[in-house]
């Protein structure tokens, strides 16, 4: 299994690889049938709790491929075997890394599928040299959560990490673990948490707990450049916020 920045890439073969995705992840499959192309989905617990993200990617050149924090892939691969039964599927590692990178695509590169602001993603035997990106000052800057970090397992749910604003999540896809109760997310509740970003002042680690009149309300993650990702009771989030030393206040990323 190969691994760059993290990432940890498997190959998918077998006549089954996507139909068997499709009835486990939170996002439509189908289209990596017409060609090249990235889908980012989740892996869901029954209960609709996040377990894992990744990316599917179909390459210019045919090949299938899952694009994994290498923190979360040896737990996927060991949850996707045993889901696998007499569906014709294999898993296997890659000789692939993958680069990222902003502004001009290289040949054979393809577009990150949550944000145009992520740039482009590219899977080749070698690394490629592109340069340097402060990545979380853009995920800070469009509210988008990282494996491990806003996105934690047996804790998340897709819906208050933004999933469905940042193309994560499919609606008309059908049946998949955990969807039940992500539609039901959707449809008959208003979210009373959320990823937002915040303006810090002051100093606090990733991770703090964040409080409002001494009340639990959150936790502050990501921060760059005097914001930051946190993850708040949206019901109970109004006026100034602490976090350790820091002071918080909730920030219109489109501002």
């Amino acid at each position: 299994m190969t691994q760059d920045f993290s990432r940890t890439i498997w190959t998918l073969t077998g006549k089954d690889a996507l139909t068997f995705l499709q009835g486990l992840v939170s996002n439509d499959m189908r289209p990596l049938e017409k060609g090249p192309g990235i889908v980012w989905a989740a892996l869901l617990t029954p209960q609709g709790k996040y377990l894992a993200d990744f990316f599917v990617v179909h390459t210019p050149d045919g090949q299938l491929l899952i694009d994994i924090a290498t923190p979360l892939a040896a737990d996927t691969l060991r949850r996707l075997t045993l889901y696998r039964l007499r569906a014709q599927v294999q898993i296997g590692p890659s000789q692939l890394t993958v680069s990222r990178g902003l502004g001009t695509a290289p040949e054979g590169a393809l577009p990150d599928p949550r944000h145009p602001a992520l740039g482009w993603r590219l899977y080749g035997l070698e690394p490629y040299s592109a340069a340097p990106v402060d990545w979380d000052a853009i995920r800070v800057d469009h509210v988008i959560p990282e494996s491990g970090i806003e996105l934690l397992p047996e804790d998340t749910y897709i819906l208050e990490a933004g999933f469905e604003r940042l193309h994560g999540v499919d609606f008309r896809k059908g049946c998949y673990v955990g969807q039940e109760v992500t539609a039901r997310m959707k449809h008959k509740t208003e979210l009373r948490k959320g990823l937002v970003q915040v303006v810090v002042e002051g100093a606090a680690p990733p991770g703090t707990e964040i409080t409002l009149d001494g009340r639990p309300v959150g936790t502050l993650f990501t921060q760059s450049g005097g914001r930051g990702l946190a993850h708040l009771r949206l019901d109970r989030s109004g006026g100034p916020l602490k976090a350790g030393g820091a002071t918080l206040h909730i920030s219109d990323p489109s501002a």
